[in-house]
């Protein structure tokens, strides 16, 4: 049997692979706080919680250093996200935040 190995990624092929990695990352430490009931309590999950979006985050930052995308596009994406949440979901009002655990 041949020894397979992985091939070589080039930058922004390790680029999209870690950050594909990081959000997988995000979406299981939100299913574990749903699962458990501990977001509002000072848990460790919310913890990793914390650090899972700092990742993603610093991923985020990387994908427009290496010029895969810009802030102001990230901008005007997120502008049209906060638009369809208005409509679709409780959570933007306007441009207002509503914290429900708070009201």
């Amino acid at each position: 049997m041949k020894d397979k190995q992985m091939k070589t990624l080039d930058g922004r092929q390790q680029l999209l692979v870690v950050t594909m990695e990081e959000c997988g990352e995000l979406v299981q430490s939100c299913s574990k706080l749903l699962r458990r009931a501990e977001l509002y309590s000072d848990s460790k999950q919310v913890q990793n919680l914390k650090n899972e979006v700092g990742d993603v985050y610093t991923m985020i930052d990387l994908l427009v250093e290496w010029d895969v995308l810009s802030w102001d596009e990230i901008e005007k994406r997120r502008e049209i996200k906060r638009s369809k949440l208005s409509r679709w979901s409780d959570l933007v009002e306007g441009e207002e935040i509503v914290k429900s655990h708070e009201c």
